[in-house]
């Protein structure tokens, strides 16, 4: 069985057990199946598989201060930008790269064909809640026409769980303007409206 695989035109050379949790995002038409989540590894790490369409545009260009990700291409052609902006490699199938903490990266999809990937994160940090808020804000309307939340409060609460710092920003001024909006979630127990995302 294939969770939602079907539906997205994809076929897979290997089944995979049914009872795997595979959530579709309806904006950016990708889709994240939990290969392993942080619960299962006692909070040592999670294994996600991506699938993203043609043309996706992935993340931009980040780095994390603590979360080691490792990123492998099952079928298709990963575009991955590693270490600088504008140093662009092509990750394909069977083929792996390490991220380590404070690495800048970002991946994207340029192909004219579906790619499928895992990332393994170590630790996972908030990774899983954060994912799991994208593509749940996603599923109920909430975010812009890129896969963002439109409320600037629940952006900020996700990005600071995922350990997610853009690149272009000075640490310091992201870090201000992140805890501020952090601070004013708090106040407005914004959080509350994510849980059941990830509970």
């Amino acid at each position: 069985m294939f969770p939602k695989h079907k539906e997205l035109g994809m076929e897979m050379s290997t089944p995979e057990p049914s009872n795997l949790e595979t959530i579709v995002n309806p904006v950016t038409g990708d889709c994240m199946t939990f290969l392993h989540n942080a619960q299962e590894s006692q909070g040592n790490y999670a294994k996600i598989r991506f699938d993203l369409p043609s043309g996706a545009k992935g993340s931009p260009l980040h780095y994390h201060t603590a979360m080691h990700e490792t990123f492998t291409v099952l079928t298709g052609c990963l575009d991955m930008e590693i270490g600088e902006k504008g140093n662009w490699r092509k990750l394909q199938s069977g083929e792996s790269i390490q991220v380590p903490p404070g690495m800048h990266h970002s991946f994207c999809n340029n192909s004219q064909d579906w790619v499928t990937f895992t990332t393994e994160n170590r630790p996972p940090t908030g990774f899983e809640k954060f994912i799991r808020g994208l593509y749940g804000l996603a599923i109920d309307n909430k975010v812009n026409p890129e896969g963002m939340p439109k409320n600037l409060l629940q952006l900020a609460i996700l990005l600071k769980l995922a350990d997610t710092i853009p690149v272009g920003i000075p640490p310091f001024i992201f870090h201000l303007l992140i805890n501020t909006l952090v601070g004013i979630a708090r106040i407005f127990n914004v959080e509350r409206s994510l849980l059941k995302y990830w509970q």
